[in-house]
Order: C-alpha cells, then structure tokens, then sequence
C-alpha cells in the first residue's frame, strides 16, 4: 500500500507519474555506473596500465554492487526504500566526484567502488519502490519500467560519456561534471515522491543479514537466477572488454562509436522486455536463454572473423535474450513475493546477476594475459552458452513439470 503524501514529501508540479518519475532518478543513476566504459582507453593513455587492470577496476564495482545485495539486500523493507535510494543517490555522486579529481588508481578504485555501493543500494530498493509506486492495476507495467529504466541508464552512460569525451573538451571530467547536475535532478525528484514501506523504521533497527528467500520464491528463484548470471554475463564483456576489443582489433577508435555499441546491447535488453511481455514469464525464461546462446556464438564469430557487424548483430540479439530473461524473472519474483520481502528478493536476483556481470569478466581479464584478448573472448562465449543452454533446458523441464 502506498503511503500518499507522507511528511516532508510534496508532489511534483508536472503531472508525471509517481512510478515514471522514480524510473528516471533509477536510470540516472545507473548511468553513472557505465560512464567509464568507452574511457578506459583514455585513462589506460594518461595513468598507464594493463588491459587486465581495467578487468580489475571493473571487479572492484561487481564486488561492491554483491556485497551490498548480500548484506544489505532488505535494507530498503525496515528504513523504507526513498531513504535508501537517496543514499544510493549520495554514493553515486561520491563516485562522480572521484572521478572528476583522478589523476591515478587510487581515485578510480574509489570511483568504482562507490559506484558499486550506488548501484547494489538502488537495484534492489528502486525496483521495488517503482513497482510499488504503482497503482494495482499497473504492477506489472511497472515491473517493465523498473528494469528499462535500469538497462536503459545502463546504455545512456556509455553514449554520454563517449560522446562528450570524442566532441567536448576535457574527456575525462567533463562527463562526470554533467553527471552530477542529472544526479542533483533526480536527487529532488525522489525528494518529491512518497514513502510505499507502511511504517518505515529508523536506521538503527537494521540489521546486516544475508538474504533469505520463502519457500513461495525458491522454486522460481533458482531458474530465474541461472539465467540473469548468464544475460549478465554478455553485458559485463560489453560493457568492459569489448571497447579494447573494438580498439585493438577493429581499429575503431571514435569514442561515440564504442559508446553506441554498448547502447546497442541494453537496447537489445529493452526490447527483449518489451517482446517478453507478450508471453508468459514462464515461456520468457527459457525463449530468453535461447536467444543468449545465439547472441554469444555470434559474438563469437565476431571474435573470429574480427567482424563489426557481427559484433553489432550479437549486442542485438544477445541483449534481446537478456531482457527476455530479466522480465520474466523478475515480473515473477515481484508478483510472488510477499510485500515485507520484495526487496530482499529482489536484490537476491541481482546478487546471482552481478555475479554473472563480474566473474567471467575478471576470467577473460586473467586469460588474455596469457592467450590475448580474441582467444579469452571465444573461451568465454563458449562457456556462457553451455550455460544459457543448461538453463534453459532446466527451465523448459521446469515449466513441464509445473
């Protein structure tokens, strides 16, 4: 139930949606996590550092963004989820910050881990407040804007940043400046908007737990998490190893350019939600993990062949089977949850989802060192597809059975 107009919260003067607002302060501050990503180029020029540091950097974040859905995955159920989501917000801004003012790696391990914070702070609290947000009769939509407004900020970051950093002065501030400005927006938007946790407790009475899943989720729990590790997977080499790919065998080296195709693969997530909700979230699962397993042997031609419009082709149909998967699972995992436990399910899906966005990337990292990056690529999109293969034949028995 939501809990209208609460003390210290005042509507905004445009008639926008309580969920649609929300959503955008979500995709904000998601942004922000991916905001690096056609970058690390630069900063690898002006810091000097490995490719496997960047896979480094970027596991700093992944671990960040667990360890936050591991132990403090149900934070937003007892303090409420707006206070959670603006300390999100606050954490988002200390990356930003770190960011702007970095000369070394200190500052960037710092930037990424607090981006990390950020993010495990918002996924889980912001898909449950949007959901929540939401009239009855609109659950389900809002389901699709909570995890749109997620790939969707995922995907704007990349093109932000690449965009300011190929056509605008000062690359590697200049985006992070424009940053903060939105995340000061977003943070008077959710400002504006009511609490949805009925009587939210002060800080004090949290508590560090793991998440702990009813025996109402279990059973749809466990296929849902196989296939957000593997769809997240493929985003994790989009977003970390395929801008030094694009560089070092494709010669690309517009900046924009590598932004886009980071776009093209959440975009391809957006769409696979939009298609998905026009089957069941229990045929979605499995559809989806099939289209994974076709996304990943084309990014394996594409490693093969050095070939851009695979590369393209597979951000398409890769990120169509990811979002296939992540709407099922969670429109599922939010309609059966009890309310009490919503967000500490939630952030339980995207523990198993960050973890596919992270360890695999880290493994291509610790590969190439030793067999390059084009043989740690096709290593990695082979694995992912007996994966998504595994999970989506359980799925299919799954379904069978139910």
């Amino acid at each position: 139930m939501v809990t209208l107009r609460p003390r210290g919260s005042r509507r905004s003067a445009f008639s926008v949606r309580p969920e649609a607002e929300a959503a955008g302060a979500f995709a904000v501050v998601m942004a922000g996590t991916t905001l690096p990503t056609p970058l690390y180029g630069l900063y690898r020029q002006e810091i000097g550092f490995s490719e496997l540091m960047v896979t480094v950097i970027y596991a700093v974040y992944a671990v960040a963004v667990m360890s936050v859905l591991a132990f403090g995955g149900g934070l937003s159920d007892v303090v409420g989820r707006r206070r959670v989501a603006l300390v999100g917000l606050a954490f988002g801004a200390a990356s930003a910050v770190c960011f702007l003012t970095a000369h070394g790696l200190p500052l960037l391990f710092a930037g990424r881990l607090c981006s990390g914070f950020s993010a495990g702070l918002f996924t889980g609290s912001a898909t449950a407040y949007i959901v929540e947000l939401a009239p009855a009769e609109r659950r389900n939509r809002a389901a699709l804007v909570a995890t749109a407004a997620n790939m969707g900020g995922l995907g704007i970051g990349p093109v932000l940043s690449g965009t300011l950093a190929q056509y605008a002065p000062w690359p590697l501030r200049l985006p992070y400046a424009v940053h903060l400005v939105l995340l000061a927006v977003a943070g008077l938007t959710l400002r504006s908007l009511p609490e949805t946790v009925p009587e939210p407790r002060p800080w004090s009475a949290a508590r560090v737990r793991l998440p702990a899943l009813s025996a109402s989720v279990r059973a749809v729990f466990v296929p849902s998490a196989l296939a957000g590790f593997a769809g997240f997977a493929l985003l994790g080499v989009f977003t970390s190893v395929t801008p030094a790919f694009l560089t070092q065998y494709l010669g690309v080296r517009n900046l924009a350019v590598v932004g886009l195709v980071a776009l093209v693969v959440f975009s391809g997530s957006t769409v696979g939600q939009l298609l998905a909700g026009r089957v069941s979230a229990v045929r979605a699962l499995p559809a989806g993990c099939g289209l994974l397993v076709v996304g990943l042997m084309l990014l394996a031609g594409a490693l093969a062949w050095q070939s851009f419009a695979l590369i393209v082709l597979s951000a398409v149909v890769g990120g169509a089977g990811q979002g296939f998967a992540l709407r099922g699972a969670v429109s599922r995992l939010a309609a059966m949850a009890p309310a009490a436990e919503r967000g500490q399910v939630i952030s339980a899906f995207f523990l198993a989802a960050y973890a596919g966005i992270s360890l695999p990337v880290v493994g291509i990292g610790l590969m190439a060192t030793t067999v390059g990056l084009q043989d740690a690529g096709l290593y990695f999109a082979a694995a992912m597809a007996v994966l998504a293969a595994a999970a989506g034949g359980y799925l299919l028995r799954l379904g069978r059975q139910g």
